[in-house]
């Protein structure tokens, strides 16, 4: 009984803490937009562009231009050139999925207000 007991409770832990590691994995979009905002309104501050608004929106580009972007790494289109290298990987990621996510071909296609 107490080899049932302690298997149950190895596998309740094992499957667990999978899913909090792929939750955790997946990037999220709605950090991505906030950071994308924050970005520009940074820059905005340092007087490198007009507006704190960011110039390119979502559904500038397709989703396989989006990630052609990320993939290349060719951030500067975006400006604010000393922002983007400050940025991590994983606001890189979020940032990613917001632009994908409402790119011109997606499902909900959206632009920056």
């Amino acid at each position: 009984m107490k080899k049932l007991i302690i298997t149950a409770i190895a596998v309740l832990f094992a499957f667990s803490s999978a899913s909090v590691c792929l939750a955790s994995a997946k990037a999220n979009a709605r950090k991505g937009k906030y950071t994308y905002r924050k970005v520009y309104k940074s820059c905005h501050k340092r007087g490198e562009v007009e507006s704190a608004t960011p110039f390119l929106s979502p559904d500038t580009k397709t989703m396989a231009q989006w990630d052609r972007v990320f993939e290349e790494k060719d951030f500067d289109q975006f400006k604010c050139k000393e922002e983007w290298s400050k940025l991590s990987d994983k606001d890189l990621e979020n940032i990613h999925a917001y632009l994908r996510a409402h790119a011109a071909d997606s499902p909900s296609p959206a632009k920056c207000k």
